[in-house]
């Protein structure tokens, strides 16, 4: 039987990494596209280990749009899941240009050649900051899109709007999966999240903190409405969080979606604040972080956890691991690095 050949952009990063071992270990055949903007190609070794199958790789810029046309003419792809993109909120309010050209003209090119191609399937990598300063919490689908509060959000509700009008005006399907905060490690530790230079994420400052590389964790504000005046997320493991791109995916290769741009929260359902994070993390590794308390950060919302009863139900996905064990993997994964 023929294997379905998937295209992961931004596979050497993150959660793109991750999906791939769980793509593979499914028996997808992956091919991954990736620039080494925000990774290494050492991550490709660590995905071999785990999975004892080597990935086709090719280095490419999506920005490069005759490129990735040519990418398409040269390779037979059954479906897309697409990571690539900037995706830190800090630092799109300080460079907006460069977040809108990285995740939308990108999108826009691979999509003109998915289309050219007649590559039918896409699962696109959406965030919760699609929602802003919800309404209500725990978050569901049909909470209103909000004004975005950064340029990183506004992309991906930009990005979110351009598939769904490509759905309706082609042969495309679609689901976005709207991740809240993704962390953890694989527990082999043998790939993880790996910021090059200052990370813009809580997880790998928390840890860097802990292993004596950073001074200090910043933590922004302790004035916001909740339990202890610190911000609250909902913290998902990575592993889980891929696992939901195979639940996704199999769902458009088998026809079961029931519209052509589907969109469905990827979280715990449970919010964490910064100051329960930090606690957790003491409490799983037994290693103190010494933190302070600075200002609050620009585009940063009060309170986002999900609601996941319709991933539950649809995509039969449910996130598995603790917060602890993300934490412990996390540090595991620490620990390895030089």
């Amino acid at each position: 039987m023929k294997k379905n050949k998937i295209l992961v952009t931004g596979g050497l990063g993150f959660i793109g990494s991750h999906t791939v071992v769980e793509l593979q270990k499914e028996g997808f055949e992956v091919i991954i596209i990736d620039d080494l903007s925000n990774t290494r190609l050492e991550v490709l070794d660590g995905i071999y280990e785990i999975s004892k199958i080597r990935p086709e790789f090719v280095k490419l810029d999506l920005k490069e749009k005759e490129q990735v046309a040519a990418f398409f003419e040269e390779h037979k792809i059954d479906g897309v899941i697409h990571f690539a993109a900037s995706k830190a909120v800090g630092e799109s309010v300080e460079q907006p240009l460069k977040y809108y050209e990285n995740n939308i003209s990108t999108l826009i090119y691979l999509l003109k050649s998915m289309a050219k191609n007649n590559v039918p399937h896409l699962i696109f990598s959406s965030s919760c900051t699609v929602y802003g300063q919800a309404d209500e919490l725990p978050i569901t689908e049909d909470a209103p899109i909000k004004k975005a509060e950064s340029p990183y959000g506004n992309t991906k509700q930009i990005g979110e709007e351009i598939i769904q009008d490509v759905t309706k005006a082609g042969n495309l399907t679609a689901i976005a999966l709207r991740y809240f905060n993704p962390i953890g490690a694989h527990e082999s530790a043998l790939i993880g999240e790996l910021p090059l230079g200052v990370p813009q994420n809580l997880i790998p400052f928390v840890t860097q903190t802990a292993a004596g590389i950073r001074e200090e964790l910043s933590v922004f504000g302790d004035d916001y409405p909740t339990s202890d005046g610190t911000a609250v997320r909902d913290y998902i493991h990575v592993v889980d969080l891929a696992k939901a791109h195979i639940s996704a995916l199999q769902r458009l290769l088998k026809g079961k979606n029931k519209s052509k741009m589907e969109y469905f929260n990827v979280g715990t359902g449970k919010g964490s604040s910064v100051l329960e994070v930090i606690n957790a993390f003491q409490k799983a590794n037994h290693k103190e972080v010494k933190y302070k308390i600075v200002d609050r950060r620009e585009g940063d919302i009060t309170a986002a956890y999900a609601n996941t009863e319709l991933a539950n139900k649809e995509l039969g996905w449910k996130a598995l691991l603790s917060l602890e064990e993300a934490l412990a993997s996390a540090w595991q994964w620490q620990l390895k690095q030089k």
